[in-house]
């Protein structure tokens, strides 16, 4: 269980879903972690819940003054910043791409893009340039399929699991860069995908037969983080419980 000993990770969207997956399983693998959210007390109760050497700061990933002030926040507790984990994301909108409106479209490409964009630059310059370090961006097997409902979140995720890619090639051999493409976890975030019967008609369709967790992606992105991925970087790992495979 101390597979992170010694290390330092940084979550966005910690507080909840996926985040807070992570940030426990990390917890547990020995990582000191700062969880990072917009709402103060969320982030109090997730780093209660978690115990151990766990931090948060409230601050919204995209904007660049909280993103700056939280790496900072970061460094100055922990002194180091070795896993950076986008996790944060938002969805706006629901229904057909074409029918988006340019405020919510320009907020799903800040949040779910940019900011990914924005926290690893700032990793890279205060710390992993000089110190190495390990960079995991929560994106989505929608970003794989087209979709009648979330087509324009879909498109983001698609959009992040090529930035992984480039920074990956640019950033090796010192940092790497994977992502993580969830199916339908039981999440709040996910809840329009699973709630009122669909879920269970949905992990009927999938050849594993049932929706994910937010410990089935704790568990994907310690793999990640830790040295058994040493030779992993610039992919995208899925983890839908068959979902793509099936729409294939």
């Amino acid at each position: 269980m101390d597979e992170l000993k010694g290390k330092v990770a940084l979550v966005t969207g910690g507080s909840r879903g996926i985040g807070l997956g992570i940030a426990k399983r990390f917890a547990q693998a020995g990582a000191s972690v700062m969880i990072v959210s917009r709402k103060p007390e969320g982030c109090k109760a997730a780093a209660e819940e978690i115990g151990g050497d766990v931090a948060w700061k409230a601050g919204n990933v995209g904007r660049p003054e909280d993103a700056e002030a939280c790496v900072d926040e970061t460094l100055e507790r922990f002194g180091a910043l070795d896993i950076l984990v986008n996790n944060a994301a938002t969805n706006p909108y629901s229904g057909p791409t074409i029918g988006i409106d340019l405020p919510r479209w320009e907020k799903t490409l800040q949040v779910n893009i940019t900011g990914p964009l924005l926290w690893t630059q700032l990793a890279w310059r205060k710390y992993m340039e000089e110190h190495g370090g390990n960079v995991i961006n929560i994106s989505s097997y929608g970003g794989f399929v087209a979709s009648p409902v979330i087509g324009a979140y879909n498109i983001t995720k698609a959009a992040l699991n090529h930035l992984t890619r480039q920074l990956a090639s640019e950033l090796g051999p010192g940092v790497r860069v994977n992502g993580i493409a969830p199916g339908v976890v039981t999440t709040e975030f996910s809840r329009l995908l699973w709630d009122e019967g669909r879920g269970e008609e949905t992990a009927q369709a999938l050849p594993l037969g049932r929706l994910g967790e937010p410990e089935d992606i704790g568990e994907v992105a310690l793999f990640l983080a830790s040295d058994a991925s040493s030779w992993i970087t610039g992919q995208t790992l899925i983890a839908d419980g068959g979902a793509v495979a099936r729409a294939r």
